[in-house]
């Protein structure tokens, strides 16, 4: 028996899928830990323009959306952990200079590096998974491990808000260190390499182009990608302007970071729900069935803020939608990472890239975009996702029907 065809060593499930959440996770402790620092990091440095202060969410977004272009072809040429470890030295080198950074220029740089180091764990995570597993048992997997991801958005925040309170809001950086250790440690000891050298493709241009180009000109990638676009989309711009809502809209900047995990915590159980469904239901009609409902309610909370709601009343129907938002990500995600690399399982570094690429700086575009047209209320927000989802439970129409 070669090495290419001999059977790759797998972990217990539950260790695996613990160990997939936690990598998955890496990028929404990067993100949801700094929301509380958001008023530190204005004043500190953009005091002439609070709202500035929102790019150190997507400046780390964008950066994750290009290393994510790189990740996987490199993966499928030099191995996953390789790859894995690479990108998290570029992480821990981001999170160095952000904590040192004396201008927000600079800071917007380190994360930017920081995000490009972060693509290597996210993306590769995820061809881990397909060259593991295929079809909805693939899904399976990535929705129980996004119960993990889902996790952090709940602590992320007061583990920041208690880092703040303790040593100032660059201290967030240190904890991205030692996290990153945490998880790509565990990872380099317990999980065999899962690409046998013999199955390795060449990093040469014409290989590359080839996977490009079999990725791209297929459709029901070219569909996976534009829907989870719009997801992120709707899941950055409200992550974007959540914490001005709070403080400006409802007079709840102190607790905030309470709010925010109470918001991740009831939509934290998407994820497992979708883990038992999608083996019965399948990926596509879940996915398309949550962005219509998504749609259907952001467009009756629109209605009832735009009247004249008491503001107990209107924070809790906006409370209530924002759960629904990121319950969205556990219907969606998972299905369309699943849906999009089932018939690429022979180049999953490449497809994973090109989804994960194209669909994240998509998304950081459509938040900053969304981010920015905040205006005091809630309602640009909202009625943004609205449309982002209508168009997304349009296209699902003619996704191709799964076979997993």
């Amino acid at each position: 028996m070669t090495e290419a065809s001999a059977p790759i060593p797998r972990l217990a499930r539950g260790e695996f899928i613990a160990l997939m959440g936690m990598i998955f996770a890496t990028v929404a402790f990067s993100i949801d830990a700094m929301l509380p620092a958001l008023p530190d990091i204005a004043g500190t440095l953009a005091p002439h323009d609070p709202n500035l202060a929102q790019l150190v969410l997507t400046s780390f977004v964008l950066g994750l959306g290009i290393g994510t272009l790189f990740t996987g072809p490199l993966s499928d040429s030099f191995g996953r952990k390789p790859v894995i470890l690479a990108g998290a030295a570029l992480y821990v080198l981001g999170a160095i200079l952000a904590y040192v950074a004396p201008s927000l220029e600079l800071l917007l740089a380190a994360r930017l590096l920081q995000g490009l180091g972060a693509a290597g764990p996210r993306v590769v995570a995820t061809a881990i998974i397909r060259d593991l597993y295929s079809g909805r048992q693939m899904a399976q997997i990535v929705s129980f491990a996004m119960l993990i991801f889902t996790i952090f958005p709940a602590v992320a925040p007061m583990i920041g808000a208690a880092i703040i309170w303790g040593f100032g809001w660059r201290a967030i950086f240190l904890a991205f260190l030692v996290f990153s250790a945490l998880s790509v440690g565990w990872l380099l000891i317990r999980q065999a390499e899962t690409l046998p050298r013999p199955a390795r493709r060449p990093f040469q241009a014409a290989p590359l182009l080839a996977a490009l180009r079999e990725t791209l000109g297929l459709r029901q990638m070219q569909l996976s990608i534009l829907v989870q676009t719009l997801v992120f989309g709707t899941l950055f711009g409200t992550i974007s302007s959540i914490q001005p809502i709070f403080e400006t809209v409802f007079d709840r900047a102190g607790s905030f970071p309470y709010w925010f995990a109470l918001i991740a915590a009831v939509a934290a159980p998407a994820a497992p729900v979708n883990g038992m469904l999608v083996v019965r239901l399948g990926m596509r009609p879940l996915v398309r069935r949550a962005l219509f409902l998504q749609m259907l309610a952001s467009g009756a909370v629109a209605a009832m803020l735009a009247v004249a709601l008491s503001d107990q009343a209107a924070f809790w129907v906006f409370f209530a939608w924002s759960c629904s938002v990121f319950a969205l990500a556990g219907f969606t995600i998972g299905n369309l990472n699943a849906l999009a690399l089932e018939p690429l399982g022979h180049v999953a570094g490449m497809a994973a890239s090109v989804m994960g690429a194209l669909a994240t700086v998509g998304g950081a575009i459509l938040g900053a975009i969304i981010g920015q047209f905040f205006d005091g209320t809630p309602l640009p927000l909202i009625l943004a996702a609205a449309l982002l989802s209508g168009l997304g439970a349009l296209v699902m129409i003619w996704m191709p029907r799964d076979r997993g």
